[in-house]
């Protein structure tokens, strides 16, 4: 059983136990898979010194070393988020590994025989491609999505990338199970954390170099969901999504899935970084100076419109999506009056599998010319919904209150 951490209270999933996943590893391990082809990256376009791939100011709001989707560009008939469309979140700039010569280093006293950083074992990319493939649609989503509507909203500036809603996507992940890469390497029954760190630049931030990103999880996940991804929706990473893998634990916040995975140290104790000590925690005087590390996402949504877009004075139908780090989506609310009545919208696709996002609509039968508020809240199957006001830290993590968002009909 696995307890997930979020707003310092605990959602309960069920996962393998340790003692089964055990039994069954000797026998992955010695498994004859065969090796599929190994996918070849195309070229990334430079777009700044930050970022490789395009960032056109259609389709993206550039913030230097990240870049958010624009949901007036989101295709309202097209479930998965295209790699091209995918919001960036670097601490950093966008490595380039050379995959050839790629290598995961694992390491630590929770594998079955022990090893020290300087004794690593070294996984290249063509040993991960021969265990067995897995593919995972799942929601992936920074933890500020949605920080500037603190100031907006409630009056409450945050630090941090002024996101809106954009920077979140859902794709279908191809990779490798993060236990079968355990079991193949050997793990100890006493293993508890994981630490994954990137190959990216260090993070310097005030004069304090922080070292490279990286972030402890529960061994209890990595047995779950987690895996250890090589590509998007059928192709290959682009480099500002993690070429050649990256780490992607579904329905946690985005920082947990580090790109550009270089290394996995596997503990009998609890592991820390700074990416759970100083960041990524609730931070302000409405919360313990112990509050724990942020985990998994909360409930949102977002209309597929531009802000103060300009609709017809005609019946129209409006779409949008929402989604949850807990849980499929199970009902959405709409107002089209500022919050002066509320109706059901349509569900018109849902995640049936893995941790997709749901996407919905509404009919507008007489929209009055004139400004509009526009309001959705959602609810998932844990019974979260959506507050009316966002629980403020000085971060700015973690808006999930319900959107107002302007039109004008005419």
């Amino acid at each position: 059983m696995n307890d997930l951490l979020l707003y310092g209270r605990r959602l309960t999933s069920y996962a393998p136990t340790r003692r089964g996943f055990l039994t069954a590893a000797a026998a992955l391990a010695g498994a004859a898979v065969a090796p599929t082809q190994v996918w070849r990256a195309g070229p990334a376009s430079a777009a700044s010194p930050f970022i490789l791939k395009p960032t056109p100011p259609t389709y993206f709001t550039d913030f230097g070393t990240n870049a958010e989707m624009r949901w007036a560009a989101v295709a309202p008939e097209r479930y998965l988020t295209p790699q091209s469309s995918l919001f960036v979140r670097n601490h950093t700039r966008t490595p380039q590994v050379d995959r050839s010569t790629y290598a995961l280093r694992v390491h630590g006293d929770g594998l079955a025989t022990p090893r020290e950083e300087g004794e690593a074992l070294s996984l290249s990319f063509a040993d991960l491609q021969r265990l067995p493939h897995h593919d995972l649609t799942a929601v992936v989503e920074c933890t500020g999505n949605g920080r500037s509507y603190f100031r907006t909203q409630q009056g409450q500036a945050g630090s941090g990338t002024a996101w809106t809603l954009g920077a979140v996507g859902t794709v279908r992940w191809s990779g490798v199970r993060l236990r079968d890469v355990l079991a193949s390497v050997g793990l100890s029954p006493d293993a508890v954390s994981i630490q994954a760190t990137g190959l990216d630049d260090p993070f310097v931030s005030g004069g304090t170099d922080y070292g490279r990103v990286r972030r402890p999880f529960p061994v209890e996940k990595a047995l779950d969901d987690a895996l250890l991804a090589w590509g998007i929706n059928g192709e290959d990473l682009l480099p500002d999504h993690g070429y050649p893998l990256r780490l992607v634990l579904p329905g946690w916040v985005g920082i947990a899935s580090i790109k550009w995975l270089g290394s996995l140290e596997v503990s009998t104790t609890q592991l820390t970084s700074p990416w759970n000590t100083t960041f990524y925690r609730m931070v302000g005087p409405d919360w313990p100076a112990d509050s724990p590390p942020l985990t998994v996402n909360p409930v949102r949504s977002a209309w597929e419109l531009a802000p103060d877009q300009v609709l017809p004075s005609r019946p129209v139908t409006l779409t949008g999506r929402s989604w949850s780090g807990a849980g499929r989506i199970t009902r959405v609310s709409v107002s089209l009056d500022g919050g002066s009545s509320w109706r059901p919208a349509v569900l018109d696709r849902r995640s049936l599998e893995d941790q997709g996002w749901t996407q919905w609509s509404v009919r507008w039968g007489n929209p009055r010319p004139g400004r509009h508020e526009l309001l959705a809240r959602a609810t998932d199957e844990q019974g979260r919904t959506q507050p009316l006001v966002a629980a403020f830290n000085t971060q700015g993590y973690f808006f999930d209150a319900v959107v107002r968002h302007p039109v004008q009909v005419v």
